[in-house]
């Protein structure tokens, strides 16, 4: 008898924009990649963890905001943490945090930022029921140097009088 075994974290076409991802851990830092690095779409697959796959929903998540997952240094500051990206799905409406990958789009990341969560109050009570506190984009500059290190963001010009 002949055991067929599906990699759960094989290769796949997203399912938003058709681009190939790369799950290869060398390329993305994370082990359980779920969401398209280019417009950081995902798929609604895990249920209990990451990685396990096992929901049933298999809907598409759209990427609504970015938060920072505590930490669990009690002494850390609470701009602390690692930077996070939130999905709603788009089928059954469930929330969820996922890490960012080394490959994810940079400016994505930074223009979901700047939604405006006031436009979205179901979705800004959600997350606060879910625990999950979305940064805003007075918050640029952590989101800033959490992507890219301790460098300085670019000052506007001053302007001309």
């Amino acid at each position: 008898m002949r055991t067929y075994h599906k990699d759960n974290n094989a290769d796949f076409t997203c399912k938003y924009c058709g681009w190939t991802v790369s799950t290869r851990a060398e390329i993305s830092g994370v082990t359980n990649r779920n969401h398209c690095p280019f417009c950081l779409h995902s798929r609604h697959v895990d249920l209990f963890n990451p990685g396990d796959r096992l929901c049933a929903c298999k809907g598409l998540m759209a990427p609504v905001g970015l938060t920072l997952k505590e930490t669990r240094d009690k002494y850390a500051a609470q701009t602390n943490g690692e930077l996070m990206l939130v999905h709603r799905c788009n089928a059954c409406g469930a929330i969820s945090i996922n890490r960012i990958a080394a490959d994810d789009d940079a400016a994505m990341l930074l223009a979901i930022l700047g939604d405006n969560l006031e436009e979205q109050p179901v979705l800004s009570e959600r997350c606060k029921t879910s625990g999950i506190q979305l940064l805003r984009d007075n918050h640029c500059y952590l989101v800033y140097t959490q992507l890219f290190g301790g460098v300085t963001l670019p000052r506007p010009a001053a302007a001309v009088i």
